[in-house]
């Protein structure tokens, strides 16, 4: 990971870590994180240099997670005000924040809870249906399995990411059976390759959307300005 010098002139400094080592998704994280920021924000986005190009397995997580921790370890010396974990399935998300001085936020668990202040019951629509079981257990564990429901769009995470004519199809569709089918009051996208979409989505369906990369964003952006993160170095001896 590059470094970058530190600014004197923002609010609050993020670290945006998207999981994958798809450039094409970072890139997509990157605009998303950009365009909801504040001005006086500065973001930085990155990705590690090998690992899966896609998150859609159990073995995928596995392998992400250990990459996940040399970023933050590696993001200590930059002194970062807060992190985001750009993968809507919370990975590492626990070890991240036992290691972090500074408040690290999962795009699942603020998008869940972006969703839940505008709807009793919504829908997360994600790409490849085996990543419906790390949703489900993570609704579990998040106390909102009864809430919603999932839906698997049968698109890999590589493809939604490239924005092909097919995968906005399966997108499309799938997000609609949520309404038509499910009832949801919400959509929940549940994938850091659709980053970006949710203003699209929102302008054809009757019903919100909600871009869980982008509602991570806000939410560190607003810890990091509470200044919640105590360095262990800054307390007194005892």
């Amino acid at each position: 990971m590059r470094l970058q010098p530190i600014a004197t002139d923002v609010a609050a400094r993020l670290l945006v870590i998207n999981p994958n080592a798809n450039a094409v998704v970072t890139a997509r994280v990157r605009r998303a994180a950009e365009d909801i920021a504040g001005s006086r924000t500065q973001v930085t986005v990155v990705n590690p240099p090998d690992g899966p190009l896609s998150i859609e397995t159990a073995a995928d997580r596995e392998q992400a997670a250990p990459k996940i921790m040399d970023i933050v370890r590696a993001g200590a010396a930059q002194r970062y005000d807060a992190y985001v974990l750009a993968c809507f399935d919370d990975i590492a998300l626990a070890e991240a924040r036992a290691l972090a001085d500074v408040p690290v936020v999962g795009a699942f668990e603020a998008g869940l809870a972006a969703v839940r202040t505008v709807a009793a019951r919504f829908s997360i629509v994600t790409t490849v249906q085996t990543a419906v079981p790390g949703i489900l257990n993570l609704l579990r564990n998040y106390g909102a399995a009864g809430l919603c429901t999932v839906r698997a769009a049968g698109i890999g995470v590589a493809a939604a990411a490239d924005e092909g004519a097919f995968a906005e199809k399966k997108i499309a569709q799938a997000i609609r059976a949520a309404i038509e089918e499910d009832g949801a009051g919400a959509i929940l996208l549940g994938s850091g390759a659709l980053a970006g979409r949710a203003a699209a989505y929102r302008q054809m369906l009757p019903v919100p959307v909600v871009d869980p990369v982008m509602a991570a964003v806000k939410m560190a952006e607003g810890l990091a300005e509470l200044r919640l993160g105590a360095r262990r170095e800054e307390f007194p001896a005892a």
